[in-house]
């Protein structure tokens, strides 16, 4: 369990005690933008490596238990979040890293980002929740708990941030989505504009969805199995 916390922290400090604070400009500066996004891509790799070896060698400490029941449920969250996911790939997205340029269109919120801004730490929140929930143990706690968290906290950090890069021009973008699905600040959702790329979008996570579920379900069999397997233990 210490080498699952001791990875929990690792991951969750370079993420917002590193690139969600000052500290990343100063390294920039004295490194430059793209050897920094290259080494704290090298890092969040090995802080997820690290994270998953961790909780399969964790001591399962039972906490409420597998709620079963609830896994009719647990697959509708689950299909939403890789919805979010998909459609984060497919539509541009001025939150993601080089997304900046973006902000500058006249349209500068299109497809998912009309419902929100974050739809990519949305599907990671909703699937870590779900996988959280029906686990019931303190590896999986801390384990799942992490990408809740940087689920969570991300988007404040990443708002903060784009604000202070853009100014104005995220002033505008941010009027038109908003960090919860389908609170924008205009009344109603913006979902009238721009009809074909959000159909487009739509369409193609679709199909993406379908992929990506088809693929995982043996990942989800070997998760599971590493439960087991710590039960066992």
């Amino acid at each position: 369990m210490s080498s699952l916390l001791a990875a929990t922290i690792f991951f969750l400090g370079i993420h917002f005690f590193i690139s969600g604070t000052t500290l990343r400009g100063k390294i920039v500066g004295l490194i430059g933008e793209g050897p920094f996004r290259g080494l704290f891509s090298l890092m969040s790799l090995i802080g997820i490596i690290w994270l998953c070896r961790a909780y399969g060698q964790a001591e399962y400490i039972q906490l409420w238990g597998k709620p079963y029941m609830l896994r009719p449920f647990a697959l509708i969250v689950i299909l939403a979040a890789f919805f979010f996911v998909a459609l984060a790939f497919t539509s541009p997205n001025p939150t993601a890293v080089g997304g900046g340029v973006f902000l500058a269109e006249s349209e500068p919120a299109k497809g998912i980002q009309r419902i929100t801004r974050h739809p990519f730490l949305w599907g990671v929140g909703l699937w870590s929740l779900t996988h959280l929930t029906l686990n019931g143990d303190l590896a999986s706690v801390v384990f799942f708990g992490s990408f809740l968290i940087l689920a969570v906290g991300g988007p404040f950090s990443i708002d903060r941030k784009r604000k202070k890069a853009f100014g104005d021009a995220w002033n505008r973008f941010a009027a038109l989505t908003s960090n919860v699905p389908l609170f924008c600040n205009h009344q109603g959702p913006q979902l009238t504009k721009n009809r074909r790329d959000w159909l487009v979008a739509c369409d193609f996570g679709g199909h993406s969805l379908w992929f990506v579920s088809s693929l995982s379900q043996k990942a989800f069999r070997r998760l599971a199995a590493a439960g087991v397997s710590r039960t066992a233990k």
